[in-house]
């Protein structure tokens, strides 16, 4: 059964002369900054703009969406058009930011099958960037998707799915809208469900020689791994039918704790040692059971950038003692944890988990220190484990590197030209990541 559900769009235009992604690290002086709050609205700028660059959250932390011409937001294009209740569909506009959705979809007893623990982002935004949470049987967010409409450089609205248009469909799903703009997406989705939570720390010995039965026996398992510490932060989640317990916030919270720590490990470097073995004052073994869209996202005020590599899953355990050791050994300090997650492989053509089960391993640093020379410090070891770069997270790779990881690398790029000949949606930094030899 399909129903008809309403959007909820807002009508707003701006002349801009900045624009910064979350972190701040990112800048650009557009022109314009447009909003349609309509697809004919959106199509008119389409027809008359000769550069688009569209914006979700700015949550990515490469300048992907970095112009001097028009900036385009989907926010005004925003909730659920169509649920399918049988098959657990829903069709979504693509400016809905993560957050939203709860309330779109629980009226129609639905949540999506896998989010990562921000939930800022728009879903095209998401969608795009090969956005993921963790779990070994689990894709990133583009692969739960089951159509999308495209609006192309040439105006024309294209239906795209596994029958429709299937090559548009196979690169589609992570393109960083380099082939047009996404303006609905069809997820596949799970019965509303809940997830019960458990944080606790755990010996990095331990975690070693027992992630392989772990990473099977929860349906979502990451850990948080410090340099300078013996234990980690061990994060599971799992279905349960169990009574909500809501996740309350301690005082000081743990991401006030984080900007303390950043702040005094900016100011006096040699405490961060210190400081990382003091994580069982910090963290304490916690147990919460919330519907799926709550225990999700975990609030993030401090700011920070970040870099990430998707490696293949028998490597990845190796790569995280290679770079744990690397930033014990080097005189740039960050005092956030390396993040250690597991995402299913997929068929998506630019997806970093393009036919590999994959690990993925974060490096963040605080936005108030320069993030390109720890970045530098532990890039080669990401590569030399075979790593793809995340999409939205900062990396240095360039077109003739990334050739070669991709098998599907140059049917995108052909494709890529068919479709925007003129470059209509490329800005610079795509220009040099796809053109330059």
């Amino acid at each position: 059964m399909n129903q008809l559900i309403n959007q909820a769009p807002n009508k707003h235009k701006s002349n801009q002369q900045k624009w910064n992604n979350w972190s701040g690290y990112q800048q650009s002086h557009p022109e314009l900054i447009l909003k349609p709050d309509s697809l004919d609205e959106l199509k008119h700028i389409v027809e008359t703009q000769a550069k688009i660059r569209v914006v979700g959250a700015g949550h990515s932390f490469t300048p992907l969406v970095c112009t001097d011409a028009t900036l385009l937001s989907l926010d005004g294009l925003s909730g659920v058009d169509q649920v399918n209740t049988e098959f657990a569909q829903a069709s979504i506009w693509a400016g809905t930011r993560l957050f939203n959705l709860g309330q779109y979809l629980e009226p129609m007893q639905q949540s999506l099958m896998q989010q990562g623990d921000i939930d800022q982002q728009s879903l095209a935004g998401a969608v795009s960037t090969g956005t993921h949470g963790t779990g070994i049987g689990l894709y990133c967010i583009s692969g739960y998707v089951q159509a999308f409409e495209l609006l192309t450089a040439s105006g024309e609205t294209l239906h795209c799915n596994h029958h429709e248009n299937p090559d548009i469909f196979a690169a589609g799903r992570v393109s960083l809208g380099s082939l047009g703009i996404l303006t609905k997406i069809t997820m596949q989705n799970k019965p509303r469900y809940k997830l019960k939570e458990q944080v606790r720390l755990c010996a990095v010995q331990d975690f070693i020689q027992n992630i392989d039965q772990w990473k099977a026996q929860y349906r979502h398992i990451e850990c948080f791994a410090f340099s300078h510490a013996d234990k980690l932060i061990l994060k599971t989640l799992d279905i349960t039918e169990d009574e909500i317990q809501p996740r309350t916030e301690s005082w000081p919270s743990e991401d006030t704790l984080l900007t303390l720590c950043c702040e005094l490990t900016k100011s006096f470097p040699a405490l961060n040692p210190k400081l990382q073995k003091l994580l069982g004052v910090f963290i304490k073994p916690s147990t919460f059971v919330d519907w799926s869209g709550k225990i999700f996202p975990t609030p993030r005020e401090t700011k920070f950038n970040e870099m990430e590599y998707q490696v293949p899953v028998e490597l990845g355990v190796e790569c995280l003692q290679a770079v744990l050791a690397a930033l014990k050994n080097s005189k740039i300090q960050t005092f956030f944890p390396v993040e250690f997650r597991f995402v299913k492989g997929d068929d998506i053509w630019l997806s970093p988990f393009y036919q590999r089960d994959s690990i993925s391993i974060s490096v963040h640093q605080y936005h108030k220190q320069a993030p390109r020379q720890l970045f530098d410090e532990v890039e080669s070891i990401l590569q030399h484990y075979q790593g793809r770069p995340h999409w939205g997270k900062m990396h240095s790779m360039t077109a003739t590197q990334l050739q070669t990881l991709y098998p599907k690398w140059d049917a995108f790029m052909q494709l890529r030209e068919r479709l925007d000949p003129s470059g209509k949606f490329l800005n610079p930094y795509l220009e040099k990541l796809f053109l330059s030899e």
